[in-house]
């Protein structure tokens, strides 16, 4: 039967680092969406109520059963019943919230495409520039092991030329 490796598994994923980058990501994605949520509560709501009746786009909403109260002895008023009702504000606040957050993600994330591709491109184009630079020293090479060649050949028949001429004085000699 084979061993449980759950808890060694576990341990290599936790320190393989790409857990402490995902704990970073999260953490900043949990403040980059304060800072947005903020921007659309602080920024975008008060400018969109100043042209909504009720002020503030997180007041819009359609009341389907209204609150019950009821007036204390001490004069405070007391909720019975809560009201009921469709918040149509606050789920376009979040819908907001969400395009806007998807959208500064998608720029991000384009961003790095973007330099990922030209730093790609850059490693791909010194590839090349290197494997031509390869090629043209081996080429460089073969022409000067074949002008080598040509010059051994030459010499050698230089040397045959020059014996046959060595035999046929030698030859002479002899008649």
């Amino acid at each position: 039967m084979a061993k449980s490796t759950f808890w060694k598994d576990f341990k290599a994923f936790i320190s393989r680092g790409n857990i402490l980058d995902m704990a970073v990501g999260v953490v900043i994605g949990g403040a980059f969406g304060k800072i947005i949520t903020g921007l659309v509560n602080y920024i975008l709501n008060p400018i969109v109520g100043f042209w909504v009746k009720t002020g503030s786009l997180d007041d819009l909403k359609t009341v389907l059963k209204p609150a019950v109260t009821e007036i204390a002895e001490d004069g405070t008023e007391k909720i019975i019943m809560a009201e009921s009702a469709i918040m149509w504000g606050s789920w376009l606040q979040t819908i907001i919230d969400f395009l806007i957050t998807a959208a500064c993600i998608f720029l991000i994330l384009r961003i790095i495409t973007k330099a990922r591709a030209k730093v790609e491109a850059k490693r791909l184009a010194e590839e090349a520039r290197k494997e031509a630079e390869a090629k043209q020293a081996a080429e460089e090479a073969a022409a000067a092991e074949a002008a080598r060649q040509k010059a051994f050949n030459d010499s050698i028949m230089q040397q045959e030329v020059l014996l046959a001429e060595i035999r046929d004085i030698l030859a002479a000699k002899k008649k």
